[in-house]
């Protein structure tokens, strides 16, 4: 990484108690000493008057910490003011800092980037703090902390060291094919030697589209004829007004999204356009994009006031009586009435009990994101290729360095370059 030192607020914008300003970089101690007036200890926080190193105007009070290389968060010397959360404190407090030599305002995603780039954390661990961050459901928290705290790093680096074990014998055996005390390798050794990474590398991948699901939520669409009550229903399972509802036929014309915690799981309802014959072009357009959607979805809510059966497909399809208020619900379906909550709660755990079963609880995650599947797909093909019969040993050898580099590409060791910048972008500042 480069010289200079960076800075940025660490906490969310907008008036709060708490404000954390975070540096790091070669100037963090004297940028710190100077602002407080004091000597800082390491790891030991210091109350002091804030000022402007410049003019000596008095900015805040709070606490200062520092936190020398290479035991800090970015493995460069780190450094915190705890300041007040007021919107011109901190206005003032980066102000100062941002008329210092050698200090800039961070990137985002810098202060995660210059720890991967000091091996504080690998590159699947970054990623995985940036969904912890987003993380809006219990499930989802659990499963990114899991990956965060080493998980997929810690499988990758025992599978590596396997596939390095069989790659060394190999190569023994070519190198030194013609000494008299190197026999050649079984391949029943080298199978059983490379059949428990096959074995875990392949329960990984087929554990994949929960644990990627989880991140984007289980999708329910919310399907029916023209004033069937699927918007008033969007509105009671939100609590909140999100759609408009009318009377009127084709009132609903776009989707509407609701993202909720049902469960401690994250599922998005979609409320969509009535499915008829549109009357006009702009329902239309309203009922193509609800059929084109549903192909997406994970599960379908079919709403009748009527006890109208739903149209074939396969999607799953749950039946749900509306207005049960008016008439009692069919047998085998689910009653509910949006306007009075009647019902709601088993709508809701039926919802749930269809989430979990697809995504699980986040608690085995391993593989949460597409880079992620595709270099352990290349991995599981060069360990299988490897152990083919009859294959010769120094195509072996290849198939092995290919399974190797792919792990490697997981946890950032090999090839990541044209990746890193996608990755940390994403972060916020001061992140």
């Amino acid at each position: 990484m480069g010289g200079d030192t960076i800075f940025a607020l660490g906490t969310g914008a907008g008036r709060a108690a708490i404000a954390v300003v975070r540096l790091s970089g070669p100037d963090v101690k004297a940028t710190l000493e100077a602002m407080t007036g004091r000597a800082l200890e390491p790891r030991r926080a210091t109350f002091a008057f804030l000022r402007d190193p410049d003019t000596g105007e008095a900015l805040d009070q709070g606490l200062a910490l520092f936190f020398p290389a290479p035991h800090s968060v970015t493995g460069e010397d780190y450094g915190e003011l705890h300041i007040h959360g007021g919107r011109a404190s901190v206005e003032a407090t980066l102000l100062a800092l941002s008329g210092r030599p050698g200090l800039r305002a961070a990137e985002p995603g810098e202060f995660a980037r210059r720890g991967f780039a000091n091996g504080k954390l690998d590159l699947s661990q970054a990623e995985a703090l940036a969904d912890l961050i987003d993380a809006q459901t219990q499930a989802q928290r659990r499963q990114a902390l899991r990956v965060a705290g080493g998980a997929l790093r810690r499988k990758v680096e025992g599978w590596r060291a396997a596939l390095i074990e069989a790659l060394a014998l190999i190569e023994t055996q070519l190198d030194f094919s013609d000494e008299g005390d190197v026999g050649l390798l079984p391949r029943e050794k080298l199978a059983a030697l490379l059949a428990p990474v096959a074995e875990e590398i392949a329960a990984a991948l087929r554990a994949a589209p929960a644990s990627e699901r989880m991140r984007d939520g289980f999708a329910v669409m919310i399907l029916g004829r023209p004033n069937a009550g699927k918007s008033t229903l969007l509105n009671a399972l939100a609590s909140r007004d999100l759609a408009i509802v009318s009377p009127i036929p084709g009132t609903t014309r776009d989707m509407i999204e609701a993202h909720l915690d049902m469960g401690g799981l994250p599922v998005t309802l979609v409320d969509t356009a009535g499915l008829r014959e549109a009357a006009e072009e702009i329902e239309r357009i309203g009922v193509d994009r609800t059929l084109a959607r549903i192909e997406t979805a994970d599960l379908a809510l079919w709403l009748s006031a009527e006890g109208e059966e739903p149209p074939p497909g396969e999607k799953e399809i749950l039946c749900i009586a509306t207005k049960i208020d008016l008439r009692p619900a069919p047998h085998g379906w689910i009653g509910v009435c949006g306007l009075g909550g009647e019902g709601l709660p088993a709508l809701v755990d039926a919802i749930v009990e269809r989430a979990q079963a697809r995504l699980g609880d986040g608690g085995g995650a391993l593989i949460l994101r597409e880079r992620h599947r595709k270099a352990l797909t290349a991995a599981l093909s060069g360990v299988v290729g490897a152990v083919e019969p009859d294959k010769d040993m120094e195509f072996a050898a290849e198939d092995l360095r290919r399974a190797a580099r792919a792990l490697g590409r997981v946890v950032g060791a090999v090839d990541v370059e044209e990746i890193l910048d996608a990755v940390f972008s994403r972060f916020c500042i001061g992140k």
